[in-house]
């Protein structure tokens, strides 16, 4: 029976995508050689810190705030950032200026797009994988094109069961067993991706290991000086601003790039 063949290619799909998927997975989960020391007592600073808990756009977001917070820009609930002060004290803080321009201002999607791009923050990104604390962009790729291998083959099942169900022929008594023989690779597909996101969530896709511990050993932030605002945002993100005006300023911008 050709319902028989589609089984087969749902088989096929289901099974090799989550075998990769397990593969990835568990290659993601070894820490690095010889990264044990560096990572067992980690000294990192606010922008490494957000790096782990959530990349690049959360230290971009991290400088906007503090030069925000300091006097050195304003972000408006508009939408837009103006330079107040042009001297950044650190390169992050200098590629926003950069970002901004020769004008003094800027909509706060690309500026933030521009800071989360910059040699300084791909910089900071390498000393974190090279100290065991990140995942290695790469690892990190692999995993999200697995996870959407595992998704395509679930559908793919689904498809198949459906065409199998309305092909000539069938008989009403035989769309029982083919529902069957479909469900247990669906059943397979949806398995690994609720296993995946068990395994995962709520952690970081950026933090290795080792650098999820540290982000789990951080004591919670509390509100007050701006250091511990600063501390906030850099593990909860823009979530954890409380001033509304700042805040509108940050959604706006989110609103505005889709993300």
């Amino acid at each position: 029976m050709l319902w028989v063949m589609l089984l087969l290619v749902a088989w096929g799909a289901a099974a090799v995508s989550c075998i990769r998927l397990c593969l990835v997975t568990a290659g993601a989960a070894q820490r690095p050689p010889g990264t044990a020391q560096a990572a067992a007592s980690p000294e990192l600073n606010l922008y490494e810190t957000a790096f782990l808990a959530g990349g690049p756009q959360r230290v971009a977001d991290l400088a906007l705030v503090s030069m925000h917070l300091r006097r050195r820009l304003l972000l408006a609930h508009t939408g837009w950032a103006t330079v107040v002060d042009p001297e950044g004290r650190d390169e992050v803080e200098r590629t926003v200026i950069r970002a901004i321009g020769p004008e003094g201002q800027s909509r706060i999607a690309p500026l933030r797009a521009a800071a989360a791009a910059a040699d300084a923050v791909r910089a900071l990104a390498d000393r974190l994988v090279a100290a065991g604390l990140a995942v290695p962009h790469g690892t990190r790729t692999s995993l999200e094109s697995a996870v959407r291998a595992v998704r395509g083959a679930a559908v793919l099942v689904v498809a198949l069961a459906a065409i199998a169900m309305l092909m000539p022929g069938q008989g009403t008594g035989a769309a029982g067993p083919v529902v069957a023989w479909f469900g247990l690779p669906l059943v397979l597909t949806l398995g690994c991706l609720a296993i995946a996101r068990v395994e995962n969530h709520p952690y970081s896709p950026w933090a290795s290991p080792s650098g999820q511990r540290w982000l789990d050993s951080l004591p919670a932030p509390v509100h007050g000086a701006d250091r511990d605002l600063l501390a906030a945002v850099a593990v909860r993100g823009v979530g954890a601003l409380e001033d509304p005006a700042l805040r509108a300023a940050l959604l706006n911008r989110a609103r505005t790039s889709g993300g």
